[in-house]
Parts: C-alpha cells; sequence; structure tokens
C-alpha cells in the first residue's frame, strides 16, 4: 500500500482529526500497520498521545479498520479504547488510545503466559452474536487448491482425508463468543505494571470460546514447546477442554490449509501444516 505521512493527508482530514483531539504537536511514526495507508502516533501538548490509523478507499483494508473501530467498543479495556472515527471524503480514519508496552513472550517457562491466560479468558467471556460467525467465514476449499495450484504441499497425505476434515471444521468452531482469530505474540501489548492489551482487531468473529486458544497454541509450538505440552498448558488455562478431539483436529486442518495457501511467510505455513499433521499422527 502506498504510505502518507501526517504532513501528506489532505487538510480536510487533519482539520477533522484535530477537531476532535486538539492540535497535533508531533507526530511519530509507527513501524507497524501494513494494512493501512497511514499508522502514526499523534503527540498533543498537554494530553495523551493517540494511535492514528487510515485507510483511503473503499478495500478490504477500510473493512478490517472499521472492525478495529467496532471492537474498540465491545472489547473495552482489552482492545485500546476507540477516541474518534470518521469518514472524511474517501478516507475513513480512527483515533486509539495510545498503549505501550512489549509483545508477549509464549516461550517455554515465559511469565507471560500467565498474562495470556488471563487475557484470553477476558476475550472469549464477551458474548458477541452481533458479530459475523467464524463457521460463516470459513470455506473448505483450501486443500483442494492447493493441490490444483502447489501439489508439492500437499505431498503424499491423503487428500480425500484433508478435504473431510476441513469440511467438518465451520460447524465446530461456532458460537457466541468473541474471538480475534489472528493471535500471536506482537498482538499483546503487557505494560511496565503488567496491563495487557491485544491490538489489531481486523478480523474478529463469533465463535467457539476455545477458537482463540487453539490459535495460540500453534504459536506456542512455534516458540518452542512440544505440542502436547502446549495443548496442556491450554487445557489447565483456558476453554481448550470445551473443545473435542474431533474440533481441534478439524481447526488444525483448516488452519493449516488456509495458512499454506495464504500466509505470508514460510515459516508460519510449515508451523501449522507440522501441527496438523501431528494432530493427524502423521508426525512422530
Amino acid at each position: 500500500m502506498d504510505k502518507y505521512g501526517w504532513s501528506d493527508l489532505p487538510q480536510s482530514i487533519r482539520n477533522e482529526v484535530q477537531s476532535q483531539i486538539g492540535i497535533v504537536a508531533e507526530v511519530d511514526a509507527a513501524t507497524v500497520g501494513q494494512s493501512c495507508h497511514i499508522a502514526t502516533t499523534l503527540i498533543r501538548d498537554g494530553a495523551e498521545p493517540v494511535f492514528f490509523k487510515g485507510v483511503k478507499g473503499i478495500s478490504p483494508e477500510m473493512r478490517w479498520l472499521r472492525n478495529e473501530a467496532e471492537i474498540g467498543q465491545l472489547a473495552r479495556r482489552i482492545a485500546p479504547a476507540v477516541l474518534f472515527s470518521a469518514d472524511v471524503e474517501d478516507w475513513f480514519v480512527v483515533g486509539f488510545e495510545h498503549v505501550t508496552g512489549r509483545p508477549a513472550n509464549l516461550a517455554p517457562g515465559s511469565a507471560d503466559l500467565s498474562a495470556v491466560a488471563t487475557t484470553l479468558a477476558r476475550i472469549s467471556s464477551i458474548e458477541a452474536p452481533e458479530v459475523r460467525e467464524l463457521g460463516l467465514r470459513w470455506k473448505p476449499q483450501w486443500w483442494s487448491k492447493l493441490a490444483g495450484e502447489r501439489p508439492d504441499v500437499v505431498g503424499d497425505w491423503d487428500l480425500d482425508e484433508l478435504m473431510s476434515w476441513e469440511e467438518k471444521a465451520p460447524p465446530l468452531v461456532q458460537g457466541n463468543r468473541l474471538i480475534h482469530t489472528d493471535l500471536h505474540e506482537d498482538q499483546f501489548i503487557i505494560s511496565e505494571d503488567g496491563e495487557t492489551h491485544v491490538i489489531d482487531w481486523g478480523w474478529p468473529a463469533s465463535g467457539a470460546a476455545w477458537v482463540d486458544a487453539a490459535f495460540i497454541v500453534v504459536r506456542m509450538i512455534g516458540a518452542g514447546h512440544r505440542p502436547p505440552d502446549a495443548e496442556r498448558w491450554a487445557s489447565r488455562n483456558t476453554n481448550w477442554s470445551a473443545a473435542s478431539e474431533e474440533a481441534v483436529t478439524a481447526f488444525a486442518v483448516f488452519i493449516a490449509g488456509l495458512w499454506n495457501y495464504k500466509a505470508t511467510t514460510p515459516r508460519l505455513a510449515k508451523l501449522a501444516r507440522s501441527y496438523a499433521g501431528w494432530r493427524l499422527r502423521w508426525l512422530d
């Protein structure tokens, strides 16, 4: 995406933002925000900074930013608070509470795992029937696409079995609880006093209370946990026990297909495939 600085924005947008938050004295460009045309910290005299995002033009990225603005109201004190949002000409802009801290460490023995578990519990306690259901969003198609376009990914795995498990996933992840659907280390912001926020709510859904824990299990394996140890942690500290073995395996196979087809990094694709293989007992 084309990137804009604060001074590059149309004057109408800068006027609207400053009518909401006051005069911007300084800006501090963010190193994140790949799905936005602008993501920057706006510094005000005598007031807390504001984290500002904007997207130009109707697009999936604009929908994702609207999702963030809406979830900021639903997941209060977990997601950064939304200070304002506005449509200005062909832009959608949002000002968020500026939260500071460090990402979570998911490695074995990390003290951050306690904060992660607490945050997962807080998220999964929120009923979100008005948010689109994950099961309706998930379309069983990834393994058949991989077989046609990248058969090397499927290899000697049984395609019919993969497609069968993938078909099972959407109804098994149904529920009415809020789920983030993209949780990983960098989505947790842990402050010096231990307060934990979760950012980047572009793809929220409603679904089963255990689903976000399942995403974290995959990331924990990537951080060095053995699969049975990561699952054991989840069973002791999250809503994992609400999921059947069938549901977890279907989730793993679906995510492996999705991430291998669409993942931006080979590491993430390989991680998901490895976990699915372990669930199916194809790997030692």
